[in-house]
């Protein structure tokens, strides 16, 4: 058996301050690529787990997540623990020479705790006190859960810390949910005390004189569930309770993050610590998240039909939480099974969704699973082995060739950085609130909103950063703030000094119509942001899915808008296009304003794709944005650059094939160390990467 524990700790992984002007950012970078993934030997008899070690190495496999859902067999009472089974599992991956991504096993409760403790399970939207079962059944407020986490996260670094190929720790497994029990009650109470000071102060923000909801104790604030200001669905009666109750469940989640982290912390100073996030995922504030988090990891699980451009979106998102590379964590080798319709991935989509990660600034790429589950719901969700066991597989035989392929590309890969000049505001606070709002039109869905502007960027192929309200926006001569429908303290002020000192703006409907609280900033849509777009708008007409209306451009060119249609009224810009029809025919649709040495484009309406991508072609000449390369094609093109040579990801996610752009003839692919041929013809699920040293 291998000796590791007690050893002097020679990380593998290293965490590094990189000065980007007077920003410091934090990086982390592993010795290799990890390629990888979950790996559950603890569900399998032990003669598996040597051919499991067999079919990894054949399959170029370097790292394995480990310790997930263990948490049952490690501690299986209160009073005992037992690292036995565990012991053997790192030592068998340490002797293999894997990389591990060790995970503290918090994200399901073992049995005893919910029978002991029955508290420490979540109480529903609706009400009721659950009962042991399912994952992510922790009240995040539970004192007790707190309590055997906290030491269980503690007792794993102590033992693990050590151990130079425990690369990452893992904390907990896809965090989310909500619990409305009554420690969460009295908890959330204490959480408004610290931000509003006085019952005064909490009456005016939450608006409680509407429906005579005045309250005079903060004893009579109640959680906002379907017992209380619920609504029907995602609705609520009071947007400012239900806000500040979001605000409230993510921060107390990221309590317990927080709590698991300075457990290891106590045993392991070093080891990059993270915890899976899940893309465009609406219940935690992942920024606020980003900042507690050593390098950001999460989950990409695309469905049948979903635009190869929104799941771009969600890797530009995962890495601008902390303008650094991030992990991936989990994708499936070919099928998933939590979806209405799994369809299996096609030959070379799965190598060609990889790369795509990494293009868009991954460091990782992990799978789940390793080998699939013979039982439970996930039985039927894909793994690198499957169930016949055997590495005479399709599947297996593409994970081979991409682990080849990573194992001489990785090291120039990793570490590398995305540049974009194109900012577009990603905010979860904007996110709650506009969904939570009773009206005007059922149909407006944040997320959709902001993908419709970044699909534009992605088509032309133009890098783009997803950023947070706020932003170092000096970095971009572009930033677009779709339904910026929540401006918060000093955002307003940091947009006006951005476009004064030359940045260009795009904004539009549903934007600065209310403040941290959900309450309409007064005088005129768009509230503090009147002034930069120089226009304001007195209604907001509502068009139900069959209707719509055209818009007319200055040069006579014409489109469609549906929706909602801002009635707007000139305060110094200069209108774009007017709307063609209906009784505000011939008014004012899409507005430009000059602004300091900058513009502001105010888009009024909700575009059709055509349509908004002309307005965003005028704003993106006038800002002198480029694409990563001036040669038109429909391949996905992304750039990473390092200090000595930039990085050209050329993807072919058509149907069709399509020729290699010309620029890139006579460069050498990173894949195979050959010479690009100018026009050779990329088949569907292609893949060049070509590197130019500067």
């Amino acid at each position: 058996m291998v000796t590791i524990y007690g050893a002097v700790h020679l990380c593998t992984a290293f965490r590094a301050m990189i000065m980007e002007g007077d920003r410091v950012i934090m990086s982390v970078k592993f010795k290799e690529m990890l390629y990888g993934g979950d790996y559950n030997p603890e569900q399998w008899p032990r003669e598996i787990w040597q051919k499991d070690m067999e079919l990894f190495n054949k399959a170029g496999i370097n790292s394995a997540t480990i310790n997930v859902f263990s948490w049952a067999k490690i501690q299986p009472s209160e009073e005992m623990y037992d690292f036995s089974e565990l012991d053997d599992i790192v030592d068998m991956l340490t002797r293999e020479g894997k990389q591990i991504v060790l995970a503290t096993s918090t994200a399901a409760l073992p049995a005893w705790m919910v029978k002991r403790y029955p508290e420490v399970a979540r109480t529903d939207y609706e009400g009721r006190r659950h009962k042991f079962g399912q994952r992510h059944n922790a009240c995040p407020n539970s004192p007790v859960y707190r309590h055997f986490s906290r030491e269980l996260a503690a007792r794993l670094a102590e033992r693990y810390g050590s151990n130079e190929n425990v690369v990452c720790w893992h904390v907990n497994n896809e965090y989310g949910g909500e619990c409305y029990c009554e420690n969460c009650e009295k908890a959330f109470r204490v959480w408004l005390r610290k931000k509003y000071k006085t019952i005064e102060a909490l009456n005016q923000a939450w608006n409680l004189a509407f429906w005579g909801h005045t309250i005079y104790d903060w004893d009579e604030i109640v959680l906002p569930n379907a017992l209380s200001e619920g609504l029907e669905g995602d609705k609520t009666a009071f947007a400012g309770i239900s806000i500040d109750y979001m605000r409230f469940n993510s921060d107390s989640i990221l309590n317990n993050f927080k709590a698991e982290r300075d457990a290891i912390r106590q045993y392991d100073k070093d080891t990059p610590v993270t915890t899976n996030l899940m893309g465009t995922f609406k219940g935690l504030d992942y920024f606020k998240w980003a900042k507690e988090m050593d390098i950001v990891s999460w989950d990409n699980y695309p469905s049948y039909d979903t635009p190869w451009s929104r799941t771009a979106m969600s890797h530009d998102l995962m890495r601008g939480l902390k303008d650094a590379p991030f992990m991936l964590m989990e994708q499936t080798p070919s099928q998933q099974n939590w979806q209405p319709y799994n369809s299996l991935k096609r030959p070379g989509q799965m190598r060609a969704q990889s790369y795509q990660t990494i293009a868009h600034g991954a460091d990782t790429i992990q799978f789940f699973q390793l080998r699939r589950s013979v039982g439970g719901c996930e039985k039927f969700h894909g793994a690198v082995i499957e169930h016949a066991g055997s590495e005479n597989t399709r599947v297996f035989r593409e994970i081979s060739q991409l682990g080849e392929e990573l194992r001489k590309a990785g090291g120039t890969i990793s570490g590398s950085r995305n540049k974009a000049r194109v900012g577009i505001m990603f905010d979860w606070d904007n996110y709650w609130a506009l969904e939570y709002t009773s009206g005007p039109n059922k149909d407006l869905m944040y997320v959709d909103q902001i993908f419709r502007f970044y699909e534009y960027f992605y088509n032309k192929n133009i890098a783009v950063d997803m950023i947070p309200v706020d932003a170092d926006l000096g970095k971009y001569d572009l930033v677009a703030a779709p339904v910026l429908y929540m401006v918060k303290e000093g955002v307003a002020e940091a947009l006006e000094e951005y476009v004064a000192a030359g940045g260009t703006l795009v904004t539009g409907v549903m934007s600065g119509i209310v403040d941290q609280s959900d309450n309409v900033h007064l005088g005129g849509y768009p509230g503090p942001l009147r002034k930069l777009a120089g226009i304001w708008a007195e209604e907001i007409d509502a068009l139900a899915p069959e209707q719509s209306n055209e818009i007319v451009f200055k040069d006579g060119l014409r489109g469609q808008c549906n929706m909602l249609c801002d009635i707007i009224h000139l305060e110094g810009a200069k209108d774009i296009a007017q709307y063609g029809s209906d009784f505000y025919a011939g008014t004012p649709a899409v507005t430009e304003n000059n602004f300091g040495k900058g513009c502001t484009c105010y888009v009024g309406t909700v575009l059709s794709e055509e349509a908004l991508g002309r307005v965003l072609e005028l704003m993106c000449d006038r800002a002198k944005i480029t694409p990563v390369i001036e040669e038109e094609t429909r391949l996905e093109v992304t750039k990473r650059v390092t200090d000595k040579e930039d990085l050209y990801f050329v993807i072919n996610f058509k149907d069709e094939e399509l020729p290699l752009p010309k620029v890139f003839g006579g460069k050498k692919n990173l894949l195979t160390g050959s010479v690009l041929t100018e026009g050779e013809m990329l088949k569907k699920y292609d893949v060049r990467i070509v590197c130019c040293p500067k």
